[in-house]
């Protein structure tokens, strides 16, 4: 049975070199969630201008629906300068007070939130004090619905507080091995090793789940009764990492939410992210057959 997950944030055109792809982790998010078979709804702000309506007009072509995507009078769509550095590992540029830092509170969008089996959410949505209320008050008059966090610290577009706070809602968060070094100095946390920092933030936040990420060595997850899991990292042909890490949070939620298997979630998860660096940008259709055949014969790298 499908689920519904949505997602909550930004709508935008990451802007390549020499091509421009439409992107925000949440978009990306939805569509991959829509292509492994849930019903995914995306929750953002675009402008009245060309960008705008392209990115509506994306939407539709891959079967995203555009029903909560906002138009905004008087500020622009945006976009987002990708620069693909070493290991395909991309750096971004943002720019400031964009249409989805104003996405408003609407009854219907609330009873959406309420009626679905997960709200994914994450820190640069809340740059903005109208996005960011909306999305506390989505938080906590949804308390049926799993928060799963994904917290892409982008430079220069996240406080302590705005980290502090979205740990303390969430229920599972999935971060990247080298943003768990950034949370270890934004919090003053104590541990040094990944898992041991995985445990402290269960612990220091009432965490059910942390998931990291580990770039091209895998990924490995920690739950709060202590169970650990990893799964080594594929041998693929790298293009770019943008939407890796997106789509393994959609591999995961797309199986966790189904089965409530954090092992056989972990590796699903993994294997998509994989193949979402074999593409460039985020929004490549990966069938799910493609996935299911890597993890039973694709190649791992060793320690």
């Amino acid at each position: 049975m499908s689920k519904k997950i949505v997602a909550f944030g930004e709508l935008i055109w990451d802007v390549f070199q020499d091509v421009k792809k439409l992107g925000g982790a949440p978009a990306n998010l939805v569509f991959r969630v829509t292509t492994l078979g849930d019903e995914g709804h995306l929750i953002s702000r675009v402008g009245v201008d060309d960008a705008g309506r392209e990115a509506i007009s994306r939407l539709n072509s891959m079967n995203v629906s555009d029903r909560f995507v906002q138009i905004d009078p008087s500020h622009l769509t945006g976009n987002i300068m990708v620069k693909v550095g070493h290991e395909g590992r991309p750096d971004y540029h943002i720019e400031p007070d964009l249409a989805f830092d104003h996405i408003t509170l609407t009854d219907e969008m609330l009873r959406l939130v309420q009626e679905s089996d997960c709200l994914c959410f994450g820190t640069l949505v809340q740059r903005h004090s109208v996005s960011a209320n909306t999305l506390r008050t989505l938080l906590r008059e949804s308390p049926g619905t799993l928060k799963y966090l994904d917290l892409k610290l982008r430079k220069n577009w996240y406080t302590t507080e705005v980290i502090e706070d979205s740990l303390r809602v969430a229920n599972i968060l999935r971060v990247k091995e080298n943003e768990l070094y950034l949370l270890k100095n934004e919090l003053s946390l104590f541990e040094y090793e990944s898992r041991s920092l995985a445990e402290e933030l269960i612990n220091e936040y009432d965490l059910d789940i942390v998931l990291v990420t580990q770039s091209k060595a895998g990924a490995f997850t920690l739950d709060k009764e202590g169970r650990y899991y990893e799964d080594k990292g594929y041998v693929i042909d790298l293009i770019d990492t943008v939407g890796s890490g997106v789509a393994f949070s959609a591999g995961f939620l797309h199986v966790y939410l189904e089965e409530n298997d954090l092992e056989a979630a972990l590796q699903f998860g993994n294997a998509c992210g994989a193949l979402t660096a074999e593409t460039q940008g985020a929004t490549t259709h990966i069938p799910k057959n493609q996935i299911l055949e890597l993890m039973k014969s694709g190649a791992r790298r060793e320690p």
